[in-house]
Formats: C-alpha cells, sequence, structure tokens
C-alpha cells in the first residue's frame, strides 16, 4: 500500500515540476539552516562532558562588592593552600594559570625553531581532577618537579614533527629549559581548558609573580582554581563557611569578597562568569524554528492553491470509489516525497556552507559531527513533524472536495483553503521577515556606533607591538629613539596597553588623599611612558603631564571620572592630591587630569583611570605611523624590533583592529542577522513566486477582459502588487512592536547604545515591498503584455 503511495505520488508531482520545484528548495533551505544549527547546539550542549567526575568538579569563584557587584571566575593566589590544608570538603584541589603568546623554542638538527604558543601552569593534582590521558592511555602524568612539561599530540607534531617527544626539551621565553615527560592525548574540542602545553606550577614564578605567591590582596583572571569535591557534599554549606576567610585573611580590604562553588556543567553557560549566554542559543533554535515555519508555510501556500487546478483530479478519483482517507494520506505521500528530495538537498547545502560557518563562529565542525545516532535521529523527527504538518492541512482540503462541485468548475475559494487562511499565512511570513531585518538593521547601527563613536582617544594607524615584561630600560629607550628615527613613524610609546584594551584592564582600590579609607569602587590602571598621552591624542583638562623617575611612581594622571566618583565639583580640585593604589604600593600625586576616554567596550561605564609610568610593567610599544607609506614603515619596524630581541617573533596589530576585535560576538549577531535574514527572504520569494503562479493562472480571463477595456500594464500590475503590500503593512504592523521589544531587551546590555529610530521599521517594511514587486512583475508582466485574445480563450 505505502509503495503504491510513493509511485502514484511521484507521478503526480512530475505533473507539476514548477511547484514541486519550489517546494523542495524551500524546504531545502529551511532543512539546511536547521542542521547548521543543529550542529551548533549540539556542539556547545556538549561542552566539558569528557570530564571524568564533572558532577564533583567545581571552580571557585568570586563575588566583588565594591560600589558595584562583580563577579570574577577566580579566587585569590593563597585561597587553594587554605581550602586544600584547613578544610576537608575536597579530595583534591589545584591551581591553572594560562599565559598567552609564550615564546618556545625547539632544536631540531641543529637548526633552532621558534613557536608562539599559549601555556598552562598547572598544579601537579589538575590532572588528577581533570580526565587527560596519555597516549599510552594511563593516567600517569606528573609535574610536580620544576622545568617539566606535557604536551598534546597535536603540538608534539608541530613543534618535533613527531609524537614521540618524551624525554625531549625546549626552551620557554628564552629561559627555562624544560624537559617533556608526557604526551597527551588531543584535547576535545568541546571544552574550556584549551590549552596544549602544560608546565609545571613551580616555573610559574618567572612569568608571573604574584599568581605564583600566596597572596590575599587580590584575584587575577590568569589563575583560576578548581577542586574535585568529596562525595555528598553541600555546596551552599561550604560556601557558608567560606564566609569567614575575607573577614580573617583581608579584614582591612574595601572591596568585599565572597566566594562561590561554580559548578563545572555551569561553566560554559553562565555569561556572569564570561561564559556562554544561554540566550543565544534560545535565539539560535527560534530562528531556525522561523526558517522551517517559513518554508512550510510556503508548502501550505502553494499545496492550497493548487487545490484550485487538481479539483477535477480529485473529483475524478473520488468518482472512481477513492475515499477521503486515500486522498488524504496520499496527499501525504507527495508531502513526504517533497520532504524527502528537500532533506536530502539540505544536507547537502549545510554540508557546503559549513566551512564559512565555522570560520564565523571560530568552530571546528565538520560531516563526521553528522554521524551519529542524535543526527539520524534529528533528522527523523524534523523530516516526519515538517512532512505531517505540511500536508495534513492540504490533504483534509483535497480530501473534503465535493466532486460534483469539482467535476463542474463551481468550487468556491473556501473549497480551496480559503484566501483569509493563506493572507493570514503569508501576513506571518512577511512580519518573521521584517523582524529579521530591524533586527539587523539596529544590530549594525549599535555596531557602527561602538566602532566608529569618538572614544576619546585616536585609533587610527597606531600599531601596537609586543616588547618582553623584563626589558632594561636603557635597551627599552634605545629601541624608542631607533623606531622615531623611522621614516613614517610620527611617535612611540611603551604602555602596559592602549587605553582602550579592555582585555589588560587591571582594577585596583584607591585612597584619595587624606581619606581614612579605600574608596568603594575600583580604578583602573593604563600604565605608559610621558608618550602615552601624545601618541594617543588624549587631552589634559587641567594640570600638566607627569614627569617620569628612573625609580618609583612620584607623579600620575586621573581622568574625570575619578572627580565625578568622588564628589568633587571640578577637576582642578585633584590637582596636587595624593592617591595610593594597588594596595598602597603604589603611591604618587596627581599632577594632571585627562578627558574621559572608553577604557572597555561600550557594554561597560567609564571606570576611573589612573596613568603613571612604570618600567616593569611595559608589555608593548605603540607607534603612530603615517598611513601613506603604511608597508615600508612596517618593515623598518619589524628590522628594527627583530634587531633588539632576536630570541622573539616580532607580531604587530593595528588599534583600530583591536578595537573592533572587542565586538567580536556583535559582528557574529551582525553576521547571522544578515545571513538568515537573506535566508527568510530567499524562502519568502520561492512562496511568492508560486502563489503569484496560481493567481495569475486563475486570472488570466480577468487580465483580457481589463485590457480590452483599455487597463494598461501598469495597472495590471497594480492590480496584483496592492493586495500584497495590504499585507504587508499588516506585517509590519505586528512586526514592529516585536522587533522594537527584542531589540530594546538586547540594548540594554551597552552602557552607551544608540537609539532605536522609526524609520528603520519603515526601512524593513519598504525593504520587503521592494523584494515583493520585483519577485511578482516577471510572471505578472509576462500575462500583462500578451495578447488579450490569447488570455480570453484560458478556462
Amino acid at each position: 500500500m505505502l509503495k503504491n503511495y510513493i509511485r502514484i505520488a511521484w507521478r503526480n508531482l512530475q505533473k507539476r515540476k514548477v511547484f514541486t520545484a519550489i517546494n523542495i528548495l524551500g524546504l531545502a533551505i529551511g532543512f539546511g539552516s536547521g542542521i547548521l544549527i543543529y550542529l551548533f547546539l549540539s556542539y556547545h550542549l556538549s561542552f566539558d562532558t569528557f570530564h571524568a567526575n564533572s558532577d564533583r568538579i567545581y571552580r571557585m569563584a568570586t563575588e566583588e562588592h565594591r560600589d558595584l557587584i562583580e563577579f570574577e571566575p577566580s579566587v585569590p593566589p593563597a585561597f587553594a593552600k587554605t581550602f586544600r590544608e584547613d578544610y576537608e570538603y575536597a579530595d583534591k584541589v589545584a591551581k591553572i594559570s594560562s599565559q598567552d603568546g609564550l615564546i618556545i623554542d625547539v632544536e631540531k638538527n641543529g637548526v633552532t625553531d621558534k613557536f608562539k604558543q599559549d601555556v598552562a601552569f598547572v598544579e601537579e593534582d589538575f590532572f588528577k581532577i581533570f580526565n587527560y590521558p596519555l597516549v599510552n592511555g594511563s593516567n600517569n602524568i606528573s609535574l610536580s618537579a620544576p622545568n617539566t612539561a606535557v604536551l598534546t599530540e597535536a603540538v608534539s607534531l608541530k613543534m618535533f614533527g613527531k609524537t614521540d617527544v618524551v624525554g625531549e626539551t625546549f626552551v620557554l621565553q628564552n629561559e627555562k629549559t624544560i624537559e617533556i615527560t608526557g604526551v597527551l592525548k588531543n584535547i576535545p574540542k568541546t571544552t574550556f581548558l584549551d590549552r596544549e602545553v602544560f608546565v609545571s606550577f613551580e616555573n610559574l614564578n618567572d612569568f608571573f609573580e604574584f599568581a605564583a605567591s600566596e597572596s590575599w590582596g587580590g584575584i587575577t583572571s590568569n589563575l583560576q582554581t578548581y577542586a574535585l569535591l568529596n562525595p555528598g557534599q553541600n555546596i551552599s554549606s561550604i560556601e557558608n563557611v567560606l564566609l569567614e576567610l575575607p573577614e580573617k585573611h583581608r579584614p582591612k580590604q574595601k572591596n568585599k569578597h565572597i566566594y562561590k562553588l561554580q559548578p563545572l556543567s555551569d561553566i560554559h553557560f553562565n555569561p556572569l562568569y564570561g561564559g556562554l549566554d544561554p540566550v543565544l542559543l534560545w535565539v539560535f533554535a527560534i530562528i531556525g524554528l522561523f526558517l522551517i515555519t517559513i518554508a512550510c508555510i510556503n508548502f501550505i501556500n502553494i499545496s492550497t492553491a493548487q487545490a484550485f487546478y487538481r479539483s477535477k483530479e480529485i473529483g475524478v478519483r473520488k468518482v472512481l470509489g477513492s475515499f477521503k482517507q486515500h486522498l488524504f494520506w496520499q496527499f501525504l505521500s507527495e508531502t513526504f516525497v517533497i520532504s524527502l528530495f528537500a532533506i536530502i538537498l539540505g544536507v547537502a547545502l549545510a554540508l557546503a556552507f559549513l566551512p564559512s560557518f565555522n570560520n564565523l563562529f571560530e568552530l571546528q565542525l565538520s560531516w563526521r559531527d553528522l554521524l551519529n545516532y542524535r543526527f539520524f535521529g534529528f533528522l527523523t523527527l524534523i523530516l516526519t513533524l515538517v512532512a505531517f504538518l505540511s500536508g495534513s492541512y492540504p490533504g483534509i482540503l483535497m480530501a473534503r472536495i465535493v466532486p460534483v462541485l469539482a467535476l463542474k468548475g463551481k468550487l468556491s475559494h473556501s473549497d480551496t483553503g480559503g484566501t483569509t487562511t493563506r493572507k493570514v499565512l503569508v501576513i506571518a511570513q512577511f512580519a518573521i521577515s521584517i523582524t529579521l531585518i530591524a533586527a539587523t538593521l539596529i544590530i549594525s547601527r549599535q555596531i557602527d556606533y561602538a566602532v566608529n563613536t569618538d572614544l576619546g582617544f585616536d585609533k587610527e594607524s597606531i600599531v601596537m607591538v609586543e616588547i618582553p615584561t623584563d626589558i632594561e630600560r636603557i635597551k627599552l629607550n634605545s629601541l624608542k629613539e631607533r623606531l622615531s628615527q623611522i621614516t613614517g613613524v610620527q611617535n612611540v610609546s611603551a604602555c602596559l596597553s592602549s587605553p582602550g584594551a579592555a582585555e589588560n584592564n587591571w582594577g585596583t582600590g584607591v585612597k584619595y588623599h587624606n581619606r581614612p579609607e579605600v574608596e568603594e569602587f575600583s580604578i583602573e590602571a593604563k600604565i605608559g611612558d610621558v608618550n602615552y598621552l601624545k601618541t594617543f591624542n588624549i587631552p589634559l583638562v587641567a594640570g600638566r603631564n607627569f614627569f617620569e623617575s628612573d625609580s618609583l611612581i612620584t607623579e600620575l594622571l586621573v581622568n574625570e571620572r575619578l572627580g565625578e566618583k568622588l564628589g568633587l565639583a571640578t577637576s582642578e580640585e585633584l590637582i596636587g592630591k595624593k592617591i595610593e593604589v594597588n594596595g598602597g604600593r603604589m603611591t604618587g600625586t596627581i599632577v594632571g587630569v585627562v578627558q574621559n576616554f572608553h577604557d572597555s567596550n561600550f557594554t561597560e561605564q567609564i571606570n576611573p583611570v589612573f596613568i603613571t609610568a612604570n618600567n616593569n610593567w611595559y608589555g608593548e610599544i605603540a607607534l603612530k605611523i603615517n598611513h601613506q607609506n603604511t608597508a615600508s614603515t612596517l618593515d623598518q619596524i619589524g628590522e628594527t624590533w627583530s634587531d633588539a630581541f632576536a630570541g622573539y617573533i616580532f607580531e604587530y596589530r593595528f588599534l583600530d583592529e583591536r578595537v573592533a576585535k572587542q565586538y567580536e560576538t556583535e559582528q557574529r549577531y551582525l553576521s547571522l542577522s544578515k545571513v538568515f535574514s537573506g535566508l527568510a527572504i530567499l524562502i519568502g520569494c520561492l512562496g511568492l513566486y508560486g502563489l503569484i503562479l496560481f493567481f495569475v493562472g486563475q486570472r488570466t480571463k480577468e487580465i483580457g477582459i481589463r485590457k480590452v477595456l483599455g487597463s494598461n500594464v501598469v495597472n495590471i500590475l497594480t492590480l496584483f502588487t496592492v493586495d500584497f503590500f495590504k499585507l504587508i503593512l499588516i506585517a509590519g504592523v505586528l512586526a514592529t512592536p516585536i522587533a522594537w521589544y527584542l531589540m530594546e531587551q538586547w540594548l540594554q546590555g551597552y552602557a552607551y547604545r544608540t537609539e532605536i529610530h522609526w524609520w528603520v521599521f519603515v526601512f524593513a517594511i519598504i525593504s520587503i515591498m521592494a523584494i515583493t514587486l520585483i519577485t511578482i512583475s516577471y510572471q505578472t508582466l509576462k500575462v500583462a503584455v500578451a495578447s488579450p485574445v490569447k488570455s480570453l480563450r484560458t478556462e
């Protein structure tokens, strides 16, 4: 029986090739989008699942209570030792400190190769908490001795050209010779702990003294602490006990700490601690549902429209003995065949666009990720649902056609699905498209606002070059002098980072003048030499620039925001006042106040900032260059830099690119909106084209009569477009408040944001009107310019 249904369905579909092709293509685009979204969701939902005992692994986190509450995925360096030795909650406790971009020298056959690699310094128990097996299958990983390391297979191949590297050595940051004691299996991509070079924690002191210390003075995101708890622990009870630690170890600190235990399963999906916002996954899922819904709407509209043409066929079948259920299942079989072809084409489209999808979201998905029972279960489910939901209503509609009316050609609109039903479905389709277009415009405007608005400092034609943090002052001054002499270099400044480098922000407590206590708020450090203001074009509003000192910090600059937070009436009141930062270890006199600038991205308010010189903190050199001879200037900068640092790798980045990178997530939102808006419009256009074929065929004789009575091409084109334009206006009225609400919620995440203007929604509506006009014009004009004699002979 089923075989017979499918055979008849295939024969019927061949008779209506155009409509069949439109339906298959529309559904295929929806299926392909759904498959890519499925891969994205399954990738993120499978995070951290490879860890053994994952339900007992917790990361130690901190709530910092100042004037605002901040959430940090780390604790003070001394926390691990205290939690390990003073309490009996955990089986194992270990620290990990991630350091980016360290230089690794590997000697092979008398030739030294250099690699820039992210490195994790870990305590020995780290590998007893997490399941990182060696290539030989054991878990006997030891990093207790200093100058030891383990690598992954992939990094071993990259650096040594082989995986059997136990006993080999490499030189880390031109200083320490490190022996390899083990090779790990490649780390799964679904993990937040993505380092591939692990070095003994005993070596951390050479690279980050604070993280290697046993201090309670502060926290750094570069140091994290993990614990494997004993079975049956009550997390709330542990956190209540930990409330005593700040009072015991940091009683005088103004920024109050509350220590939390964050479960491993929460790390990837908790935006408070830097994880992915789960709302993004819901957005993806809803967009995928929208696209498939639009494709189903197209199918239903075109199929019900075809009922007008197929009414005589249905009438004949009923006269010859077919029952309603036979006709229903016959039509459902046709829907299934179309859906089957569509899902095959959808898989092909998804695989074709998978590389671009990977580039957009920095993923490593491949066709192999589709070879599992979950994916085939997903395909089966979506195929069944789409075929049934898309085919049921048209099938019921076909089955209830009265054969007498069908054979006499006297079916009404209600008999073939009704114009009201089709209009409602088209309005829903238009509303989704308008919402997506409006969202795309608003996201684009916000990114443009963030990247192109005056940030309070100059970011154009500024090159940022990394330098070793242990550079001697004499060598640094010599390098700056040589760089400043290069034709095309206008200014040179050594600094910790650029003014708006959010990833290098360093917050600390501040004690102002003669006030007895540390302030409730923190202050951001921007370490830079005397040329810092000139290079980044940061204007002074009061006082003067500082003079550099060969020893201790004596003078510093602050921004206007500090005065505002302190409650001062004018910036001049700050001049001559002393402030203490970094727990009193840095003290200086305010000699100047600079204009406020955005020290982070637009999601955060401008913070109080101080700027001072400190040779021990410089990590970059900023060069303002003439953009007319960029290539030649960069070559000379590279040569000069390489002469000074023969053992390092020269890398540079333009500051405007770095600022734009801070909005990488938003750029992805924008790209996503553009792609899915385009797909929604494309699917909608296919549906419109199918509908206009039906309407033109239904009204061909009417068009002939109108032409005989004097109507021209414009009148006839207006006849068809006006009805669609009315539907678009209704869709716009429905979509506008929805899109406004959704984007208003999204913009709430920005301290500095663009406004949502009315013209955005008008533009979205007009865009859909224009696309609709283009879509229906070809077929309409073809009939409009045809001979009225031919039209009048049409049944």
